[in-house]
């Protein structure tokens, strides 16, 4: 079994008295040395409730240092975490809860009536933070660190956002997220002088690793908020405290329509991130000129999830591009056949590396559905090569929709109706069609103050930039979109008029 260090421990012993993270809405700050002290004796409080090797541990929580304290300690007892959406209805949760058999919940107050309820049917101990917590952790010796963590071990279970259907839950290994540091460190130059925000929802990938764990691995600072909201976001940006700043397209988006945009220096940033859904062009254009060379990235839950990050220099040369496969991470495009494409032409990514998931926890068949024998992630999303070896994401591998007998990939025809300047957001799918098969339907989301133009006019903006099978026959324009926590438009869930 390959080993790995116990990287807290060791930044503890590297940078005790740097700041490491710090709660900007109740002031609470940690250093290195404290958040270590806390962790082990959580460590503790995990070993009296039977959470040790393979027990599994929930939490439902905004963010918060306690979480990260939480997963620490898990990773000194060999507990599996288990973060849930705060989002979802206890109906949505408690099959999730079931299966998973936590022997621990950990809450927030502003969750503990949901918790409570899971913690009930699971019989699972609450512990509140805002409650409990404290008293625990004063009250309990601290553990002995654990020396090393086991590369392929559990660590935690991400269930995926379910843009198709229920969630399954992810394996994240410490060797992935080992995997991860490397991969994004290495994509933005992360330094231990970088201070990062943390505001992405915990239970999601993003929320963890980008760019928290990876900055806290290099000695660098963490400044989290309970969740996003634009005012404090643009405060902290206008006063220069952020270095690096990770945000899905609904996050830039926001950013955008806020009335300090203008006003803002962006460039104080030293590198802007973004994924989780195509960035539209026009968002690219729109923080380029506010000195602001936001890198489209792209990865999975399934990878850890760093896979792809552009360069930022030439984030306005190639855009739509998510850049190339990062240091410990292959790609491959393969067609119908099961073979690779030609560059420039079309074909389902595979990826694969040491920082892929082993699969889905307790679910052998979707496990094997999505991991060829070999160790290929097959993703389910259509890309591109360019002869520069940078890769464009065009769909996914369902979403296409075929019209005439041409293939139609929705997201080309999203970006074409992004640029629109009345349309802040578009959504495509293909509906059945007696003459053509298929045709596009277009769901548009306007910008504020706009009125919606007539549906000619949006065809004919597309006709003047895409061929004519790819024009979407049909608009509808909707006050809101259904949204994963990763900002992705839930298409399933777009109610058809």
């Amino acid at each position: 079994m390959k080993y790995m260090t116990n990287l807290l421990a060791r930044r503890a012993v590297l940078t005790p008295n740097r700041p490491a993270m710090t709660e900007l809405v109740g002031g609470q700050n940690q250093t290195y040395s404290a958040l270590q002290e806390r962790v082990l004796r959580l460590a503790t409080v995990l070993k009296a409730y039977g959470a040790v090797e393979g027990a599994r541990v929930a939490i439902l929580c905004r963010n918060r240092i306690a979480f990260f304290e939480v997963l620490f300690a898990a990773a000194n007892t060999g507990a599996i975490v288990t973060p849930l959406n705060w989002r979802a209805p206890l109906p949505e949760l408690s099959p999730l809860v079931a299966a998973a058999s936590p022997v621990m919940m950990f809450c927030g107050t502003e969750d503990a009536e949901v918790a409570g309820a899971l913690a009930a049917n699971s019989g699972a101990k609450l512990i509140d933070f805002d409650q409990d917590y404290e008293e625990l952790l004063q009250n309990a010796n601290p553990s002995q660190a654990r020396r090393h963590w086991a590369f392929d071990d559990i660590w935690y279970l991400l269930y995926t956002s379910g843009t198709t259907g229920q969630p399954k839950a992810v394996i994240q290994t410490y060797g992935m997220a080992h995997v991860n540091t490397v991969n994004l460190g290495q994509a933005i130059d992360l330094q231990s002088s970088d201070v990062t925000l943390n505001f992405l929802p915990l239970f999601h990938t993003a929320g963890i690793n980008l760019h928290t764990l990876p900055t806290l691995f290099a000695g660098g600072h963490v400044l989290i908020l309970p969740g996003f909201e634009a005012d404090p976001v643009m405060n902290l940006l206008a006063e220069g405290r952020i270095s690096t700043f990770f945000g899905v397209p609904a996050i830039y988006q926001a950013l955008s329509l806020h009335p300090e945009f203008a006003k803002v220096e962006l460039d104080r940033v030293r590198h802007w991130g973004c994924g989780g859904a195509p960035l539209a062009d026009a968002l690219v254009h729109e923080f380029a000129r506010r000195g602001a060379k936001v890198a489209n990235g792209m990865g999975m839950t399934e990878t850890g999830p760093t896979v792809f990050l552009a360069d930022p220099e030439t984030a306005t040369q190639k855009i739509g591009s998510v850049g190339k496969p990062q240091i410990l991470c292959e790609a491959r495009l393969v067609g119908a056949e099961g073979k690779d494409v030609a560059i420039g032409e079309t074909g389902e990514l595979w990826l694969s590396g040491p920082g892929i998931t082993p699969g889905y926890w307790g679910n052998a068949e979707a496990t094997a559905a999505a991991l060829t024998p070999d160790g290929w992630l097959k993703t389910g999303d259509l890309a591109r090569q360019d002869e520069d070896g940078c890769f464009y994401i065009v769909g996914r591998l369902k979403e296409m929709y075929i019209s005439g007998a041409e293939n139609v990939y929705p997201a080309e025809v999203e970006n074409v109706l992004a640029r629109h300047p009345a349309i802040l957001e578009a959504a495509v799918l293909g509906v059945a069609d007696a003459r053509w098969g298929e045709v596009g339907h277009a769901f548009i989301l306007l910008r504020p103050t706009y009125d919606a133009p007539e549906i000619s006019d949006i065809q004919a903006w597309c006709r003047a930039q895409l061929a004519a099978f790819k024009v979407p026959k049909h608009v509808t324009f909707v006050d809101e979109f259904p949204r994963t926590p990763a900002g992705k438009i839930q298409k399933h869930l777009i109610p058809r008029p």
